[in-house]
């Protein structure tokens, strides 16, 4: 395990791009490997989880050639795929599991996907349930709730789901799985989430019909290869905008992020709470939306953040509550039950790590309540294997009034491994 000691800083200033979105990075690559004819991918992210989608569909028998931020994937169709002669590992991401198992629900062989111990305990009913609705076969621990999971796919039917959840990896492989199905498969969530499936798809060729909070796909659709070009990854962006935000004499423009609506609470926060944030350079690609993001040092206030905006920031909550460590008065989290099963459960995570460092935080049963400003001393904590969580108490570390030892920060690797670098670049 990596150890790593973060400073307080006395400003952040530059120019940086931040690594490739890892929700498209994934899809590009799936996409491709199910969809006829050459898929290039530039701006892809090489961090480990969208390696371990890259090493999955070459073990099942798909042709794909990457070198650094970009990717060559020769796509033969939904017949391309082979029964792999090895166990599909996922290491520890959440999407390749997810989004794979609606592909593989639909093909008539056999597979088993197993991940790292984190993946081991993260809840895959929420998929598993309604692929077995369709027709899928589907085994494993606790009646296919947890990895190692055994699938045997073949002939599905369409299904009208209602998501308990609203969840991009559910829907999407509810929708991977309907494109191989016979009828018209729908999937309705309780609130919006997060749409690059629905986009790439178009892009690849596939007509849906969308509607509020309900998404549906026609079997029998064929996908085309394309050229998809990935924007920076928002989620790894809201570090250096937090960071830009609070710590004194700052100014930080990140080039190229993408600002898909489902993806902008944090945008949204961090307007709500006083940032001086500017959006220049819009742009579309692909379906997507993409900007440059001008940060300043700014004057932030407490506000209380739950509802519809949660599935467009769930992955931000980590950095936000160091954001609001530092703004005047209280911040309410709530809603945001989901973050118990992420990589950690990033409720008690986030509020035991921010203790131990001073700050003024209590955990609820769906969020957290922080009060600020509140000065953090220096201290021991550790990222417990969560990306989010490492990078987070580095930012915390650049405002803390003593060193910050962060243990397990190999973490960071997983979805931006020049993370430090580019921290050092600012400075």
């Amino acid at each position: 395990m990596t150890k790593k000691v973060v400073e307080r800083v006395q400003q952040l200033k530059g120019t940086i791009k931040v690594p490739g979105d890892k929700s498209i990075s994934h899809r590009a690559v799936m996409f491709g490997a199910i969809a006829n004819g050459t898929t290039t991918v530039e701006g892809f992210l090489p961090g480990e989880d969208c390696l371990s989608t890259i090493s999955c569909f070459q073990k099942l028998g798909v042709k794909i050639e990457q070198e650094e931020e970009s990717v060559t994937v020769h796509g033969k169709g939904w017949e391309g795929l082979r029964e792999s002669s090895e166990i599909l590992d996922v290491g520890n991401s959440g999407t390749t599991t997810r989004l794979m198992l609606g592909i593989l629900a639909t093909r008539p062989f056999h597979s088993i996907v197993i991940g790292d111990a984190s993946i081991a305990k993260r809840p895959m009913a929420r998929v598993t349930a309604p692929l077995k609705q369709m027709g899928a076969q589907i085994d494993g621990r606790n009646e296919g709730d947890f990895t190692p999971l055994a699938i045997r796919g073949g002939q599905t039917k369409a299904i009208n789901y209602m998501s308990p959840v609203a969840s991009a990896q559910v829907k999407s492989a509810i929708l991977l799985a309907g494109l191989q199905s016979e009828g018209v498969t729908t999937v309705t969530e309780p609130h919006k989430s997060r749409d690059h499936t629905e986009r790439m798809l178009k892009a690849f060729g596939v007509e849906l019909e969308e509607n509020e909070l309900s998404v549906s796909v026609r079997g029998g659709q064929a996908l085309q290869g394309q050229h998809v070009v990935v924007p920076g990854d928002i989620s790894s962006a809201a570090f250096f905008l937090v960071a830009g935000a609070i710590i004194p004499n700052s100014e930080i423009k990140l080039m190229n992020v993408g600002v898909n609506t489902t993806r902008t609470g944090i945008i949204d926060v961090l307007l709500q709470m006083g940032a001086e944030l500017e959006i220049t350079n819009e742009k579309i690609i692909n379906e997507e939306r993409m900007a440059d993001l001008t940060i300043r040092t700014s004057k932030l206030n407490g506000i209380e953040i739950g509802g519809e905006i949660i599935p467009r920031l769930i992955d931000e909550i980590p950095v936000i509550a160091i954001l609001a460590t530092q703004a005047n008065g209280t911040t309410i989290i709530k809603d945001a039950q989901e973050l118990k099963v992420k990589e950690t459960n990033r409720i008690d995570t986030v509020v035991n790590q921010l203790k131990l460092l001073g700050a003024n935080i209590e955990a609820t049963e769906d969020g957290m309540i922080i009060h600020g400003p509140t000065l953090l001393s220096g201290g021991k904590v550790a990222s417990f294997g969560d990306h989010r969580i490492g990078m987070s108490m580095a930012i915390a570390g650049l405002v803390a009034n003593q060193p910050v030892e962060i243990d397990e920060i190999e973490a960071v690797d997983v979805s931006y491994p020049n993370f430090f670098q580019h921290l050092e670049e600012l400075i």
